[in-house]
């Protein structure tokens, strides 16, 4: 491919999405440069504050507790106070967490703040894919979700180069510049990003229309819904397994700490560098058959890992499940987005953002685990039958509530009285 087609790929992947999206899209990117404290807070747990190792591993997983309990309020708030003002709130809340971080000590208001900050984190995704899934067209929505996936992983790798350079200035330092990083994210929304929550429907003789009232158990009983939660809860757990697992495998092969940051660093540079080109590949095709490939990248390289031996080998597998990660991350967005109804886009985001904090609680415990007990192989192979069982249930479950042809109808409650105006969700391939 030459480099005027590299480009013409490249111009076509960016165009044509609204201006709204690209500064939704800049206040991710700014959001994520200064995302200094998760990468660095167990190594400022250990050895500025002296806590055990142990208490670092549970101050992580209370994070991702945290996660639990904000997803599905982030929802509630994106579908009943407003898309804008929960993301400005929730950023706000984040960025007083992260800076409350570089002044208490104690393990339990450190918990305590990492348990709140993974509230408001996760709370704030909810109402970052509801606003994608408003303002862009049906036919791009996708495309928008891959764009966004990759100014987060483009801030990532930004944060982690710089946060090694500047951690000379200390650990507080670096979580102020987070707060502030995190505080004018919420300043771009605020000032650029419009409103984008759709209108209240009325009846022909001009009254509004009350919407239908949509719990979380309301959501559950969407069964082609609740099917591509299940689902990605499984991708979610072997595609987190590999950041506990890894170094200690690679640990238990004799290799040096330091080639497992080079391998694992393997997986931005791989997402930053050809994320644009994976989204141009798999544009139009079928979500379906989507998640069931990324499923099966994801089987075969954590799978491949029992086999690997070397830092090169290491890094193969990496490469493998990385590009599963860029082919579903905005896939599953997508989807869950096509299958929400217009006015509880919040809530299925939130729900669905419940299967990502379970599986980031339960994978790291789970693998180290099974390392420390029936062995590194076992879990590797445990993730390639986990990988390839999710691929079979995309293909045989979903196909048909994913296809373009499928109508996606507005989730009833049992118990709830069909309204005069009930309309099917806008589809969202």
């Amino acid at each position: 491919m030459s480099i005027a087609s590299l480009r013409r790929s490249a111009v076509a992947t960016v165009s044509g999405l609204p201006r709204g999206f690209w500064w939704l899209w800049l206040s991710t990117l700014v959001n994520r440069t200064g995302a200094f404290v998760l990468t660095f807070l167990s190594l400022y747990l250990t050895q500025q504050l002296g806590h055990s190792a142990w208490f670092a591993g549970l101050v992580v997983a209370l994070h991702g507790l945290g996660g639990v309990a904000g997803s599905p309020l982030g929802g509630l708030l994106t579908d009943r106070w407003g898309r804008r003002p929960t993301m400005v709130t929730m950023h706000l809340a984040t960025a007083s967490c992260t800076a409350a971080l570089a002044f208490v000590s104690s393990a339990w208001s450190v918990a305590v703040v990492v348990l709140l900050m993974g509230v408001a984190m996760q709370a704030v995704r909810p109402s970052i894919n509801a606003t994608i899934a408003d303002m862009v067209p049906e036919h791009d929505v996708r495309r928008a979700y891959a764009l966004n996936y990759w100014a987060l992983n483009l801030g990532f790798a930004i944060a982690a180069m710089g946060g090694g350079v500047a951690i000379v200035l200390g650990y507080r330092t670096l979580f102020i510049v987070d707060a502030l990083a995190t505080t004018l994210c919420a300043l771009i929304v605020f000032l650029r990003l419009p409103e984008t929550r759709p209108e209240a429907k009325v009846d022909t003789a001009g009254n509004v229309v009350e919407e239908q009232k949509v719990s979380v158990l309301d959501v559950l009983k969407d069964a082609p819904f609740r099917t591509l939660v299940l689902l990605n809860l499984l991708v979610t757990v072997i595609f987190t397994a590999p950041w506990i697992g890894l170094p200690l495998t690679m640990a238990e092969q004799g290799l040096a700490p330091s080639s497992y940051g080079v391998v694992i660093a393997v997986n931005g540079i791989v997402i930053v560098g050809f994320q644009l080109l994976v989204n141009k590949v798999t544009d139009k095709r079928s979500p379906a058959m989507l998640l069931a490939v990324s499923s099966l990248l994801f089987a075969l390289g954590t799978g491949a890992t029992a086999l690997a031996g070397t830092p090169v080998l290491f890094a193969a597998t990496v490469v493998v499940w990385t590009i599963g990660e860029m082919i579903h991350v905005p896939t599953n967005a997508a989807a869950t987005a096509k299958l929400a109804p217009e006015h509880a886009r919040g809530r299925y985001q939130g729900v669905m953002g419940i299967s990502w904090s379970i599986g980031g609680f339960v994978a790291p415990i789970a693998a180290g685990w099974i390392i420390e007990g029936p062995g590194s192989d076992v879990l590797w192979i445990a993730c390639g039958v986990i990988g390839c069982a999710a691929a079979v249930g995309y293909t045989t479950r979903l196909r048909k509530a994913l296809s373009d042809e499928s109508p996606v109808e507005a989730v009833e409650p049992a118990d709830a009285p069909v309204p005069a105006t009930a309309s099917e969700a806008e589809a969202r391939a």
